[in-house]
């Protein structure tokens, strides 16, 4: 597991070895969740990237909207 610390200025680092396992990028967004006093952060991902993502979905197990409860 890999620590980090809060700087005065209150920025952390993200450790080498989550930035090169999660290709982070100098100026990449993430989003800062905080459930429970847990803090998670998640990179921001474009929706260009999720193109494609639902290829060869199945269209015939949906519910018609009126079946819906």
């Amino acid at each position: 597991m890999a620590t980090t610390t809060i700087s005065s200025k209150f920025q952390i680092v993200i450790p080498r070895e989550v930035r090169e396992k999660l290709y982070l990028r100098p100026k990449q967004r993430l989003h800062v969740v905080e459930k429970g006093g847990v803090i998670t952060l998640a990179p921001e991902v474009p929706l260009k990237s999720l193109r494609g993502a639902l290829k060869g979905l199945s269209k015939t197990d949906l519910r018609e909207k009126k079946d819906r409860s």
